[in-house]
């Protein structure tokens, strides 16, 4: 990709303002003769406006149809120059084939920038112009969405199909982006319509090592490449009916699309970090929870609601809150030193000194939550053990984990860059 990387940026200027880019539009086909004939000559027609800027490659990757597709692809050839024709040797799902016409797209016609389409009109091919204005305008990755204004399903769908496709796209929306900004970015995860760029968007994918070889595929290349810092942005997608050949949409599809989505989320290192956060906060609710009733009988606690008047200051639990509030502190900073945060992990005894300083002066705001929250509850309802734990599970659950969420992540182990 490196080699690549090059050719781009020594593109010589065809004006001051203009790069002439290469574009490639990928198809993967199986058993769609009729389709395939009447779709090629469309998008050349379509693409005709704009080769002026664009340098327009189509690229089809046929699944060894036996009804002939590849030879109707090899017929129309002699027309087009720019139309290419890969033939697997068995079908192995539509990501699979969209994989082989990414690499062919980019190690031998040095692309630019990839388009997925299918070959059956339910993508409109005047939607191609539109998809390059966007990576023109600065885009990496353009969606074509059925969600947004001027988007639309087909009117023929039924209601059931509607509303697998709808409330599967949000399910996967929810699992892949929530609470990212992503989540709001992207309305339309599954929709096979895209543009992406090489440089940025594409070059995510060649560190990693991708799994999905059927309908899925789609979800994983946009989860990986929504997770790099590129430009996304949407175009309506008026998706039409599929006039002949065989769907790629299969009964196993819904279920492989959520085994892919949990599976990613659940990969996820900044997912296993939180699971791993609240795992050690549910540890130190347990030794919070303990010392609270412990601490509530020792002298000291007791003599310190003599020393004040004020009605905050002399409940009992209160001051047994904050002090286990700090031996919760500790028992989570150990934990998470050294399993939550082991990656970024103090390594010597004076680091993990001024850490430990560090994670006591940003946990005085969990103290004082706690130390004001059972106060005040107590005073309101009684200091009674089923007070104290609800106040502590409130507190803790609402207040303090946000706070120390905050605190772990851009303070005591913030991630050097």
């Amino acid at each position: 990709m490196e080699s690549l990387i090059t050719r781009i940026q020594a593109k010589k200027m065809t004006s001051e303002d203009e790069v002439t880019m290469i574009v490639s539009i990928i198809i993967p086909t199986f058993n769609e003769y009729d389709s395939i004939r009447e779709l090629l000559p469309v998008l050349f027609e379509t693409l005709e406006p704009i080769k002026n800027k664009w340098i327009c490659h189509i690229v089809v990757v046929d699944g060894n149809s036996p009804d002939g597709t590849a030879k109707s692809v090899q017929e129309i050839q002699k027309h087009y120059k720019n139309l290419h024709l890969i033939v697997e040797k068995q079908k192995n799902g539509i990501g699979a084939a969209y994989y082989q016409g990414f690499r062919y797209a980019v190690d031998e016609l040095h692309s630019d920038v990839l388009i997925e389409f299918d070959a059956d009109f339910q993508h409109p091919p005047q939607t191609i112009p539109v998809l390059l204005d966007r990576i023109e305008a600065g885009a990496d990755l353009v969606l074509g969405s059925r969600r947004i204004q001027g988007g639309s399903y087909p009117p023929k769908w039924g209601f059931r199909r509607r509303f697998l496709s709808q409330f599967g796209g949000f399910v996967a929306r929810l699992i892949l982006f929530f609470p990212s900004r992503r989540f709001l970015q992207i309305t339309d995860p599954t929709t096979g319509l895209k543009a992406t760029r090489v440089k940025n968007a594409y070059e995510v994918l060649n560190t990693i090592s991708l799994k999905e070889t059927s309908f899925s595929y789609k979800l994983e290349m946009l989860y990986h490449i929504a997770r790099a810092k590129v430009l996304i942005t949407e175009i309506p997608l008026s998706f039409g009916l599929r006039g002949a050949g065989e769907s790629k949409i299969t009964n196993r599809t819904a279920t492989e699309i959520l085994n892919t989505v949990l599976r990613l989320r659940f990969h996820d290192p900044a997912v296993l970090r939180f699971i791993r956060f609240g795992i050690v906060g549910l540890s130190g609710f347990f030794v919070n929870a303990l010392c609270l009733e412990y601490f509530r009988n020792q002298p000291c606690i007791i003599y310190l609601t003599t020393l004040f008047k004020l009605p905050l200051l002399m409940q009992v639990s209160a001051w047994s809150a904050a002090i286990s509030a700090e031996i919760s502190i500790i028992n989570n900073f150990i934990w998470n030193n050294f399993w939550t945060f082991g990656d970024r992990k103090k390594k010597n005894l004076r680091d993990t000194t001024k850490a430990f300083l560090a994670f006591n002066a940003t946990s005085v705001g969990a103290i004082l939550i706690q130390f004001i929250s059972m106060g005040i509850s107590t005073l309101l309802f009684g200091d009674t053990t089923v007070v104290r734990i609800l106040t502590l599970i409130f507190a803790i659950t609402f207040m303090v984990l946000p706070y120390n969420w905050l605190m772990y992540n851009f303070a005591i182990w913030r991630k050097n860059e």
